[in-house]
C-alpha cells in the first residue's frame, strides 16, 4: 500500500494507569523513527501534561458496563462511524517501546487490511498444539470510518460478546478475522517472551534488546518502568533484572 499523507499514529489513554509521561514519550519515540508525515492523535479523558506536538480529543463514546469500560474493550470505540480523523491509522499502545524506524508498518499489506500483531503465548503451550490464531492488539493498522463493521458487529452482540470473550482482544481478532493478517514476527517483539531470560536464567542475566525489532511490547508486567527498574513480580520466573538499555529509547 502506499501510504495517504499524513498519515495518523494514535493511541489511547484514560485513569490513571499510565500518566501523561507516558504519552509524551511515545510520541517523542514516534517523532524520532517515523519519517512519514504525521499526526499524534491521544483519545484521552485528561489531557493534561501532553506535548504541544500532541492532537487531543475526548474519547469516543462506548456502551459498556463500568468495568468493561476500564479495559481493552475500549479500544473498539476506534471503530466507530464518526471519528473526528481520517486516514489511515496505527494504533499504539502506551506501555510500547520503539526500538527503530516504523515507517514500513505502513507500506503493509493492503490498504482494507487491517494488520495486528500474532499473540505469543508462553513456548510449553505450543508442544502439543500451534499456536492460537489471535492478535494482540498493542500495536494494529486500520483505515478511520472504514472498518465501521467491527464497532456494528458489537452493538449488535455486545451481551454475547462480553459474556465469551476474554481478554477484550481476542473479540477484536474475532470481528476482524476476515481482513486481518499479522505483522512479520521480527518486527513487534514482546519483552517477556524474547527479551527476558526463561527461568531460572532471568534470576542472573540481563534482559537482552531483541535483535531487528522496531516495537517492543510490554504486554502485562512489567510496565516498562518497572522493567528499566527491575521488577520482582509473584512468582520467581516473573523476575526481571533492570534492563537499563531502556532507558536509550524511552525518554
Amino acid at each position: 500500500m502506499t501510504p495517504k499523507e499524513p498519515v495518523n499514529i494514535i493511541t489511547l489513554k484514560w485513569g490513571n494507569l499510565y500518566g501523561y509521561e507516558y504519552v509524551n514519550r511515545l510520541q517523542k519515540a514516534v517523532e524520532r523513527n517515523l519519517s512519514i508525515k504525521h499526526n499524534f492523535i491521544c483519545f484521552t479523558d485528561d489531557k493534561t501534561g501532553l506535548n504541544n506536538s500532541i492532537q487531543p480529543y475526548p474519547i469516543p463514546e462506548i456502551d459498556l458496563p463500568p468495568q468493561p469500560k476500564v479495559t481493552g474493550w475500549r479500544k473498539l470505540c476506534l471503530f466507530r462511524p464518526d471519528l473526528p480523523i481520517e486516514g489511515i491509522c496505527l494504533f499504539l499502545d502506551l506501555d510500547i517501546l520503539i526500538l527503530n524506524s516504523i515507517d514500513k508498518f505502513f507500506d503493509y499489506g493492503e490498504d482494507d487490511q487491517i494488520p495486528i500483531i500474532h499473540n505469543w503465548i508462553e513456548p510449553y503451550k505450543t508442544i502439543l498444539r500451534k499456536r492460537p490464531e489471535i492478535g494482540n492488539s498493542s500495536v494494529f493498522r486500520f483505515e478511520a470510518n472504514k472498518c465501521t463493521f467491527v464497532y456494528e458487529q458489537f452493538l449488535r452482540e455486545k451481551e454475547w460478546a462480553l459474556e465469551n470473550f476474554r481478554p477484550p482482544q481476542t473479540y477484536l481478532t474475532h470481528c476482524i478475522r476476515p481482513k486481518m493478517i499479522y505483522w512479520p514476527e521480527q518486527w513487534v517483539r514482546s519483552f517477556k517472551r524474547h527479551c527476558r531470560p526463561v527461568f531460572p536464567l532471568n534470576l542472573l542475566l540481563t534482559p537482552k534488546i531483541p535483535e531487528n525489532a522496531s516495537i517492543l511490547a510490554f504486554h502485562g508486567k512489567p510496565d516498562p518502568h518497572e522493567a528499566l527498574a527491575g521488577y520482582r513480580g509473584r512468582k520467581l520466573n516473573h523476575f526481571s533484572r533492570p534492563a537499563k538499555w531502556i532507558e536509550d529509547y524511552w525518554h
